[in-house]
């Protein structure tokens, strides 16, 4: 009888670990989606992924990697979230997929004069020295395209690089390169936005780790979708 109520108050304890289990939860430096702010992850998305954490009764804690980390942390690990990432066919099956909670235009970016960059095509733009973060949907789209680019860890430091003249194009959504020449404490007009990369139009989604539990993947599913017709989520989603 002892050993029977004892069993029972360890599964009844375990089970209420599971329940309250912290998701772990990566991302990348992306302003104004993905920010780094009083020593913690903020930004637009951010709220957008708190609030569906919240609305599914599921607690978070927030982790800023340089992306090809925070891509290989969210494939392994259990209860693991990561945005904003583009759902590619070659990411497709390797997570459970949340919903969209990023929109990104993206193309090229310098901090040249029109003289010295000009830039009317994509094969126009083969000719500069161009930066792009490893592991990033732009890396994979560019290269099939024909690009040759140095890798880094994240968007900042390819910003670095352009700011230094290191290289002469970086990839980025027009919306956002004023938000990151005041982080870099430039002028807001310092960089240029070229040319649209009109494949690297897309959407940003939260993502689960396969690892994560089919009950889990559902409750966040479901709170995203209580939070579609938010103000928070046009905001995050431009709309």
């Amino acid at each position: 009888m002892i050993k029977t109520v004892v069993t029972l108050m360890l599964v009844t304890l375990l089970s209420s670990f599971h329940c309250w289990a912290k998701f772990t939860v990566v991302t990348e430096l992306s302003p104004p989606n993905q920010t780094w702010l009083n020593d913690q992850v903020a930004g637009i998305s951010t709220e957008l992924v708190k609030a569906i954490l919240d609305t599914a009764a599921l607690e978070g804690e927030f982790y800023m990697y340089p992306w090809a980390r925070a891509l290989d942390t969210a494939k392994d690990k259990p209860n693991t979230l990561i945005y904003s990432m583009a759902k590619t066919p070659q990411r497709e099956a390797l997570f459970h997929w949340i919903g969209p909670v990023a929109l990104f235009h993206l193309g090229f970016v310098t901090n040249q004069s029109p003289r010295k960059i000009q830039i009317e095509t994509l094969e126009d733009a083969k000719q500069y020295r161009l930066a792009v973060q490893r592991e990033d949907v732009a890396a994979q789209v560019l290269h099939k395209l024909g690009f040759e680019f140095i890798e880094t860890a994240d968007i900042q430091h390819s910003y670095r690089l352009l700011a230094a003249n290191k290289v002469d194009l970086v990839v980025d959504d027009p919306r956002y390169i004023s938000v990151m020449a005041q982080a870099m404490k430039l002028p807001d007009d310092h960089f240029r936005y070229v040319l649209d990369i009109e494949p690297l139009s897309v959407r940003g989604y939260l993502a689960a780790s396969l690892a994560t539990s089919p009950e889990r993947v559902a409750q966040l599913r479901a709170a995203y979708q209580q939070l579609v017709d938010t103000p928070l989520y046009r905001r995050a989603l431009f709309e």
